[in-house]
């Protein structure tokens, strides 16, 4: 028998997923980023993440200007 998950049902826990916020990290290695606030879609039961390709982008750009100051820590709170 197949089951028909909804796209607001977890593919990992079976809980459900809604509109929220995560806090995405990248270790470069030299140093940290942390990019706080950013919006997500969250399990209300197993706190999973999933992240939209264009705030994905964002992130991408942050991490790569991150990436060139070679700054030791950079702690960023996106704003939309």
């Amino acid at each position: 028998m197949r089951i028909n998950k909804s796209s607001d049902t977890c593919p990992l826990c079976g809980g459900t997923k809604k509109a929220g916020q995560t806090t995405f990290t990248v270790d470069l290695g030299f140093g940290v980023v942390v990019v706080r606030n950013v919006p997500a879609t969250v399990c209300s039961q197993c706190g999973a993440d999933w992240i939209q390709d264009p705030i994905a982008a964002k992130l991408e750009d942050i991490v790569n200007d991150a990436r060139r100051k070679h700054l030791t820590v950079e702690v960023i709170t996106l704003t939309a």
